[in-house]
């Protein structure tokens, strides 16, 4: 094997988001825990790793909260007995994958909290850059932590600021003042449910309404899952508040200069479900739009074009039609092995790949291909792929990638490793190309993401060094396991 593919090892190195989150209030008093499951189970992309559900009934006592969690996805986790027995027309849920704190039951979400006040239910997607130094002057002052996670500084400094003013959704003003980093929340009250995304919007979070129930989730995807419409988008640094008599704004964290927000690429590129709209943008536009402007720059004579499945798929199809080169089916994917599965021990790391994807020898047997795929992280991965399409007999394999090379880590909630893991990181586009054993090889150029993100203000830092937040001086993430 090339010495320079060893050196990064072999393994899963697709990218992985933080979290998903779902909450809604049903005006009318229904059980609301079996309309979460099916929102997180729409959300499931987002995070594999655990899930939770949190109910409360409004008529009830104020301090009751029914909260099942665990490791695992959606239908491991909740069974019909157990989503039998979460009473309450109100309820917050979360599916995880750990980019910060370890991946373990007790850094399950929702984090539900019994303080003076009542009882918080919260829910987070996103990273805090600020999370190390809050935690430590919460510690000084007494507070406990049963988690690793910077959801739990949240959700403390929301209960301590609620001590002080005479709302819940005051006390999350005033938590987000010191908040500095991504966060979309989710948050279940006795009597209310609350929604807030940080000033720069990095992460999405959407309002939905189905019948006389309210809902929020971190993608449009979950509200048709669950027959629910549609109605905004919550702003960048907004606070929206719903109660029985409607939704309440809150725009006082909004920045005063819109063109400063800075939404996640990578949502539109690869995180976000392509069925979504995140911030009135199609993902699946988005993403055919980035296969055409690849074909654009980056033009090459082949015969067939390929996506690698799922998120290189309408790149793929982008590139087609503004090439002219058919678009067709090169991969099997194995559609019962999730994000996360038993992997294969290093000796036999290789198979890893294999388990996932198989390659339709008759579609590409003598052909020149044009292989599309959303990003190439260590390279490990994409070397398997182009040497599974010559062994299936592919006369050539032309790879083009639908986002920039990766060249800085990510603090925001995207589990980007540190710049030496980072194969494009030092290396020019021809040692990457040689390394994954590729005919030619081209990104798609920096220039091209405004306009694949609709000309929304987006956060590119992990492409081009430019952090809208101060980035810490170390990394932080699993700082608390050090």
């Amino acid at each position: 094997m090339n010495q320079n593919l060893m050196d990064f090892g072999i393994g899963e190195e697709k990218l992985r988001e933080e979290c998903g989150v779902f909450g809604i209030y049903d005006f009318e008093g229904n059980d609301v825990a079996s309309t979460i499951y099916y929102g997180l189970f729409a959300l499931q992309h987002r995070g594999q790793e655990s899930c939770g559900i949190a109910v409360s009934d409004t008529d009830g006592p104020k301090g009751k909260v029914s909260v099942h969690k665990g490791m695992g996805l959606c239908n491991e986790v909740f069974t019909p007995e157990v989503l039998e027995q979460l009473h309450g027309n109100i309820g917050v849920g979360h599916v995880r994958y750990s980019t910060a704190g370890s991946s373990t039951r007790e850094n399950a979400q929702p984090l539900v909290l019994n303080y003076v006040k009542g009882t918080l239910g919260l829910a987070h997607n996103g990273n805090l850059v600020n999370a190390p130094k809050l935690r430590h002057e919460l510690e000084y002052t007494g507070a406990i932590f049963q988690t690793t996670i910077d959801s739990e500084v949240i959700a403390y400094h929301i209960a301590r600021a609620r001590v002080q003013v005479p709302t819940v959704e005051e006390a999350v003003a005033a938590a987000m003042k010191k908040l500095e980093g991504a966060y979309s929340l989710v948050i279940m009250s006795p009597r209310k449910l609350i929604g807030a995304r940080d000033p720069f919007g990095f992460k999405p979070l959407c309002i939905g309404k189905r019948d006389k129930a309210y809902i929020l989730a971190s993608e449009t995807c979950a509200l048709e899952t669950i027959g629910a419409e549609f109605v905004r988008d919550v702003e960048p640094g907004e606070i929206v508040t719903i109660t029985k008599d409607g939704i309440a704004s809150n725009r006082e964290m909004c920045l005063k200069d819109p063109l400063k927000e800075a939404r996640c690429i990578f949502e539109y590129i690869y995180f976000a479900r392509p069925d979504s709209v995140f911030d009135g943008v199609s993902v699946y536009h988005a993403r055919i739009q980035a296969g055409r402007f690849l074909a654009m720059d980056s033009p090459v004579e082949a015969d067939l074009v390929v996506g690698v499945p799922e998120s290189g798929n309408a790149a793929a199809l982008g590139y087609a039609m503004e090439s002219g080169i058919s678009y067709g089916t090169a991969f099997v994917k194995n559609s019962y092995v999730g994000r996360t599965f038993i992997k294969p021990k290093q000796s036999s790391r290789e198979s890893a790949v294999r388990i996932k994807l198989n390659v339709l020898k008759e579609a590409v047997d003598g052909k020149r291909v044009i292989m599309i795929d959303d990003s190439i992280v260590r390279g490990t991965t994409s070397a398997l792929i182009v040497g599974m399409l010559r062994d299936a007999g592919a006369r050539e394999v032309h790879v083009r990638i639908s986002a920039p090379p990766f060249l800085h880590p990510c603090y925001f909630g995207t589990d980007i490793p540190t710049e030496d893991q980072l194969i494009a990181h030092g290396r020019t586009v021809e040692e990457i190309r040689q390394i994954i054993g590729a005919d030619s090889l081209s990104f798609l150029g920096q220039d091209r993401l405004a306009a694949m993100a609709g000309g929304r203000p987006i956060c590119a830092a992990c492409f081009d060094g430019k952090y809208p937040i101060e980035p810490p001086s170390e990394d932080i993430r699993g700082a608390y396991e050090k």
